[in-house]
């Protein structure tokens, strides 16, 4: 019985617009999706609620998935944001593609309220330098032609981690690599 009031004493401690708490350990990021949820509710924003809604049961299913339940700490609640925007682009193509313009619109708007959440993308031209870089350093260590994509990508992946996505980058290296 002691343990439920403390329990109830805790939530009662944490006030719903501080971002981190030390009795929940709540996310700041997690934290301002939640208030911003919050927030379009209440301007009856249906579209950016709802994304909002999916994105915060992606994060729980991740809390929860797993031997134990985990809080996700502000990265890995990044990954799984990256994960759902990576999902709208791919469903807004297919839509596209399948001729379901309005449903592609749809899928676009969610991914553009996504990426507010997520770090600037690099621009092409960073990520070319970037890369020309680890190129260069991958042929000092003795490592040539395609075979040297491994090892580039070793190099490049720590520094563009969040900033770009893999497939462009791997697409960027093996252009970089197949230009000598």
């Amino acid at each position: 019985m002691a343990a439920g009031v403390i329990r109830q004493r805790a939530r009662k401690a944490c006030a719903p617009s501080v971002p981190t708490c030390h009795n929940c350990a709540m996310t700041t990021l997690k934290a301002r999706l939640k208030e911003d949820l919050t927030a379009s509710i209440r301007e009856r924003d249906e579209l950016r609620s709802s994304t909002l809604r999916l994105t915060l049961t992606a994060i729980s299913k991740e809390e929860v998935s797993g031997t134990t339940a985990r809080e996700l700490s502000d990265d890995e609640v990044q990954k799984v944001i990256t994960r759902e925007a990576k999902k709208r682009r791919e469903a807004a193509e297919a839509f596209a593609q399948g001729g379901r313009a309005a449903q592609a619109e749809r899928e676009k708007a969610e991914g553009e309220v996504l990426a507010e959440y997520l770090p600037k993308q690099l621009s092409d031209d960073e990520l070319e330098r970037i890369v020309a870089e680890a190129v260069a350093e991958a042929k000092g260590a003795g490592a040539e032609g395609p075979r040297a994509m491994g090892q580039v990508m070793k190099i490049v992946n720590p520094k563009v981690a969040g900033l770009a996505e893999g497939g462009r980058v791997a697409a960027t290296v093996k252009k970089l690599l197949a230009a000598g």
